[in-house]
């Protein structure tokens, strides 16, 4: 039946849990899924009950004390899922993840998925669910797209606490000399509310505390959640919430949360949420879900000690990395493989008809709206046009000495002939290629790409860095513009230079670097489509997240906190007479 409807998708040019015709949604495919207990999940990869924290009928937290049990075990496998510069609606990463981890018991190995946990934010906003989709879901998708086991609000609320002692600091004397201009904290939520993105707090009587300006972030953007993805242990977690700095006094001396005294009530209120969810595909397929920090703005991957956890429980661990290869999986390798000391076997890098069709320049595509009609006709000499993109982000793949496997994610509207063009062209500059089907057909359509990725995991790699550690922080920045996005140079605003030399004079020169920029373009300027080179990287601010342990560059318009669209998610989601939630997708 699923092979049938597929079919018919496909010649409206459509996609199941978006056209409204017979295929069923998201959520309806989630909620009809036949589910196993966590206990009888966590059989499957020898992770014992005793390690096992149920959180209602289908989640559990996994404790700390299985890192240590577990860790004399042979690691499996590392794979990393990433993709070329995407539309502005996404081209199916987590659905090709989780599709890639149900194929691999389809052809005899033991698969597993570490996923970052969706925000609230975007679930509510334009962009929905983030639990896969169609038949390459996780489940139950109404728990991890609405708060799973509470710890974004967990990471909110340490964030928030550390922000009051700030402000409570400053009411009582401010002992260690803030300037009022420099305090960096500010406070986060986990909805898009661009109301206050800027704001003035402290108004009111004296007892209202210090009149400054501030502003709120989403909580995915919060260094909270940077922390609770990078730490390694709880001995780890307390002791980057103290190395956080809130702000710098007038002669530019940072100031930590250790000093406002924060960081030891911050790793309590964390307690819990340090611990990994174990969840499970519609296929029942284990899945650890941790951690969600923002794609844009901090790492974009899921947390490092569910990674070293699952590495020891699988043939095959698969984790995705947000947004296209010069974004998340370069912070991947860059920065989350400093931290957990583990080095990836193979890379996949979802590609699609539509987005190369789009980096042709031909074609507008914009979230919430249909795709223009001619981008549906056949016209392999579309995909041809916008093949640069690809091409670029196998490079930026095989420079770190990864081995890609591209993963044609097939969409219903797609034709045979735009499929050849992408496999041949990857073919061509060396990566492996497979059509994947996993959204209307599950893991038996992601079969294919398991056999190119258990190929890929057996060649020699030599991962490698893209810069050493005693770069200074504009070599590093240098190093990521030039030859990840294909820039001829860096100009740094007076602001950014300024801060740059501050963070280098507090010592913070050492970090790796996080550059915040649009996903929708290799380069900072979301208009230049494909490939392009010779173009300028303007950094117009920096923050420090020096409890996470990266430096951030901010360039172009980036929002750290993003707004609702004139139709959001939110509109559609409501609970239905039988007491189920209705209109997630």
């Amino acid at each position: 039946m699923r092979s049938v409807l597929w079919v018919r998708l496909g010649e409206l040019g459509l996609v199941g849990g978006q056209c409204g015709v017979s295929f069923p949604s998201d959520l309806e495919i989630a909620q009809a899924a036949v589910l196993l207990s966590p206990e009888e999940i966590g059989q499957q990869i020898g992770l014992g009950a005793e390690h096992l924290e149920p959180y209602g009928r289908y989640v559990a937290k996994i404790d700390l004390d299985a890192l240590g049990d577990v860790s004399q075990r042979k690691k499996g496998r590392y794979i990393v899922v990433t993709a070329i510069t995407p539309t502005p609606l996404g081209e199916g990463k987590t659905t090709t993840s989780v599709g890639l981890a149900q194929a691999m018991r389809h052809v005899g190995k033991v698969g597993l998925l570490a996923l970052r946990q969706p925000s609230m934010g975007p679930t509510f906003g334009i962009k929905g669910g983030a639990a896969g989709g169609g038949y390459s879901q996780v489940v139950p998708m109404e728990i991890l797209n609405l708060h799973l086991t509470g710890d974004f609000h967990a990471v909110t609320a340490a964030h928030n606490l550390l922000a009051a002692m700030v402000d409570n600091h400053l009411h009582h004397g401010n002992a260690l000399g803030l300037a009022l201009k420099k305090i960096t904290w500010r406070r986060v939520l986990d909805v898009n509310d661009r109301s206050l993105r800027n704001t003035v707090i402290g108004m009111g009587t004296d007892q209202d505390g210090v009149v400054r300006q501030s502003g709120f972030d989403i909580t995915a953007a919060s260094e909270v959640m940077a922390i609770l993805a990078l730490c390694t242990s709880a001995q780890d977690l307390r002791a980057r919430l103290g190395r956080i700095v809130v702000g710098y006094t007038e002669d530019d001396v940072a100031v930590t949360a250790e000093q406002i005294g924060a960081a030891g009530a911050m790793a309590v209120i964390l307690r819990e949420a340090i611990k990994p969810n174990l969840m499970q595909t519609l296929e029942n397929t284990p899945a650890i879900i941790h951690a969600g920090p923002f794609g844009n703005i901090a790492t974009g991957n899921s947390s490092v000690i569910a990674d070293q956890v699952a590495i020891h429980l699988c043939d095959y661990l698969i984790t995705e990395a947000g947004f296209g290869a010069d974004m998340g999986a370069e912070r991947f390798f860059n920065i989350k493989c400093r931290v957990s000391g583990m080095v990836p076997d193979a890379a996949v890098l979802v590609a699609t008809v539509r987005a190369l069709k789009a980096h042709s320049g031909r074609y507008r595509v914009v979230a919430g709206r249909p795709l223009p009609q001619e981008m549906l006709q056949e016209n392999p000499d579309d995909v041809r046009a916008g093949a640069a993109n690809l091409i670029k982000q196998i490079e930026n793949v095989k420079i770190h000495g990864v081995s890609p496997v591209v993963a044609i994610n097939a969409f219903p509207g797609d034709f045979a002939s735009e499929h050849h063009v992408i496999a041949e062209i990857a073919q061509s500059v060396g990566a492996r290629v497979a059509v994947c089907r996993h959204f209307g057909e599950g893991g038996a359509g992601a079969v294919d790409l398991a056999r190119e990725v258990i190929a890929a995991c057996e060649e020699p790699t030599s991962f490698e860095f893209l810069y050493p550690d005693e770069a200074t922080l504009d070599e590093k920045i240098s190093a990521v513009a030039t030859k990840i996005y294909g820039a001829a140079r860096v100009e740094y605003t007076s602001l950014a230079r300024e801060q740059l030399k501050m963070y280098e004079a507090n010592g913070f020169g050492h970090l790796p670097v996080c550059i915040a920029k649009t996903h929708l373009s290799i380069s900072g300027d979301p208009t230049l489509k494909g490939a392009p080179t010779g173009h300028t990287l303007t950094v117009r601010e920096v923050r420090a997240s020096v409890g996470a342990g990266f430096i951030y560059p901010i360039c172009g318009d980036m929002r750290t906190m993003p707004g609702l669209g004139s139709q959001p998610a939110a509109l559609s989601i409501d609970i239905g007479e039988d007491g189920k939630v209705v209109g997630l997708f």
